[in-house]
């Protein structure tokens, strides 16, 4: 008669630990996504709520790892609201969201080579604003 193996003695308790490794890892991936949820409806709630401040705040990466995709942003002179898609802003995933400010600007009351800058709101799972539809002069007029 011949001994057991290593695999068969081991076998068992081997899989187990690497599936109790697997549930570990995900419940961990779950924590950090409820974490930087929370932070990013932390610093959402003082932009809107207090406008501002804008620092210390989340990363893009953060926003998107927590489900809110979308920062809405105000133009100082003409009060227009958007929408933007933060997996669209071509920064790194690390960048703050307090350093995309300065280079945010309005589009819609632009004169030559001057755009008013932009000020954060807060930031949304959804599209919250609907896009603005342009409409040709021409047609205005019908």
């Amino acid at each position: 008669m011949g001994a057991r193996s290593r695999e068969q003695a081991f076998g068992g308790r081997i899989i187990g630990a690497t599936i109790r490794a697997d549930r570990a890892r995900e419940a961990a991936r779950e924590a950090i996504r409820k974490a930087d949820r929370a932070e990013a409806e932390a610093w959402s709630l003082r932009m809107e709520g207090n406008g501002g401040p804008a620092q210390p705040s989340p990363t893009i990466a953060q926003c998107l790892n927590g489900g809110l995709s979308w920062l809405e942003v105000e133009c100082n002179r003409c009060k227009t609201r958007a929408s933007l898609p933060l997996d669209a802003i071509k920064r790194p995933r690390d960048t703050p969201l307090w350093k995309l400010e300065a280079s945010l600007k309005c589009r819609s009351c632009r004169k030559g080579r001057y755009a008013p800058p932009v000020h954060m709101i807060k930031l949304t799972e959804q599209r919250e604003i609907t896009p603005y539809l342009w409409v040709h002069p021409d047609e205005e007029e019908r």
